[in-house]
C-alpha cells in the first residue's frame, strides 16, 4: 500500500524522541516522521556551529567542533561536519565519518563507525557498532556488535512498515530510529528502515525489522511481547 492510513500504525517523531535532549530539537519538531530529518543533518550541523558557546566548544578541524569537556582518544578519526557534546567520550579507533550530531554524556566506543546520525544525550554505542543514517533517542543503548544496517541488498528505496502496511521514505539509505531508553542486545542487527519505540528491549542475536511498538520485548525468534507489566 502507499501512505494511506499511515497514522494508524506508524509512530510520529514526537512519540519516539525527547526533543529536550538533542541540539536537533528544532529540526525534529518540524518532522512528522523522524526519517524526514536524515537528509538535513549536515545542513543542520553547519547552522548550529555559529551558535555554539566558544567557552565550551572548540574547532579541532574544519567543521569539527568538540566540547572542551569531551574526551576523544588520539586514535579516533572525526570528519566534519560534526558536533560532539559535553562530557561525551569518543574511544579508541572510533570512526566518525561526518554529518554526526552527538549529544552530551554519550559514548562512542572502540572501533565503532558513525555517519549521518543524530545521537541524543546519554546514548551509549560502546563496542564495535555501526550506526549510519539513524537517530538514537535519549539514553538508548546498543550492546557490543549491534549494528544499524542502512542499505537494502537490492538497493531499492527503503520502506517503513508493519505487516502489509508500508510507508515509502523516499530514501535509499536509512538505518534505525531507536526510541528513548531502548536497549539493543549484543550482536543484533536492526534492518534498514527499522523503527523501535520507547523503552523497548531487543534480545541479543536478534534480527529486527519493521516497527516495534513502545514498551516491547523483541526475541530472537521474532516474537514481540509486552513489557508494560514491568512498570506496574
Amino acid at each position: 500500500m502507499g501512505n494511506e492510513g499511515k497514522e494508524n500504525f506508524c509512530p510520529k517523531t514526537v512519540d519516539l524522541i525527547d526533543f529536550g535532549h538533542t541540539l536537533a530539537s528544532e529540526l525534529l519538531s518540524e518532522c512528522e516522521y523522524p526519517w524526514e530529518a536524515l537528509p538535513k543533518i549536515g545542513e543542520l550541523i553547519k547552522a548550529l556551529i555559529p551558535t555554539l558557546d566558544r567557552d565550551k566548544y572548540t574547532e579541532v578541524s574544519r567543521d569539527v567542533w568538540i566540547a572542551k569537556s569531551a574526551k576523544v582518544a588520539p586514535s579516533a578519526l572525526v570528519d566534519g561536519p560534526t558536533i560532539i557534546g559535553e562530557n561525551t567520550e569518543i574511544r579508541h579507533c572510533a570512526y566518525i565519518r561526518g554529518n554526526a550530531l552527538i549529544g552530551d554524556g554519550a559514548v562512542v566506543g572502540n572501533s565503532c563507525e558513525l555517519k549521518n546520525a543524530i545521537i541524543s544525550d546519554g546514548v551509549q554505542i560502546p563496542h564495535y557498532n555501526y550506526v549510519g543514517d539513524s537517530i538514537l533517542g535519549y539514553k538508548s543503548h546498543m550492546g557490543a556488535g549491534a549494528v544499524a544496517s542502512n542499505f537494502r541488498l537490492d538497493k531499492k528505496t527503503i520502506n517503513v512498515g508493519r505487516g502489509e502496511e508500508r510507508i515509502s521514505t523516499g530514501l535509499r539509505k536509512m538505518g534505525v530510529i531507536l526510541g528513548d531508553y531502548s536497549e539493543v542486545g549484543c550482536n543484533s542487527v536492526l534492518y534498514p528502515g527499522t523503527v523501535v519505540g520507547r523503552r523497548c528491549l531487543v534480545y541479543p542475536l536478534t534480527g529486527v525489522r519493521g516497527i516495534v511498538p513502545e514498551d516491547s520485548i523483541v526475541k530472537p525468534n521474532g516474537e514481540i511481547t509486552d513489557r508494560k507489566w514491568e512498570n506496574n
